[in-house]
């Protein structure tokens, strides 16, 4: 079963830029297929491997903040190929 994960990561602190940084590039290299814009990462792949890295990276960002929020959406489908039609 593949799905679509749509996360915002929002440390709460003055030096919050380097984190989501951080945390962007260990999702990047995990090989799933990562999609970004300026307000969120998606990320999409089987439920099991996208949660295992999820699990991971998540709980590494949260040890090297003080205070944050992470917002996240999932979808049960593979959304990458997503395109509007209108």
């Amino acid at each position: 079963m593949n799905i679509s994960v749509e996360l915002t990561f929002s440390p709460l602190q003055d030096d919050f830029e380097q984190h989501i940084i951080d945390f962007i590039k260990k999702l990047r290299a995990s090989k799933l297929v990562i999609l970004e814009n300026p307000l969120s990462t998606q990320i999409y792949g089987p439920y099991e491997t996208v949660m295992q890295v999820l699990n991971k990276e998540i709980k590494t960002a949260f040890e090297l903040i003080d205070k944050g929020l992470l917002y996240m959406k999932i979808v049960k489908s593979d959304r990458s190929e997503y395109e509007p039609h209108f």
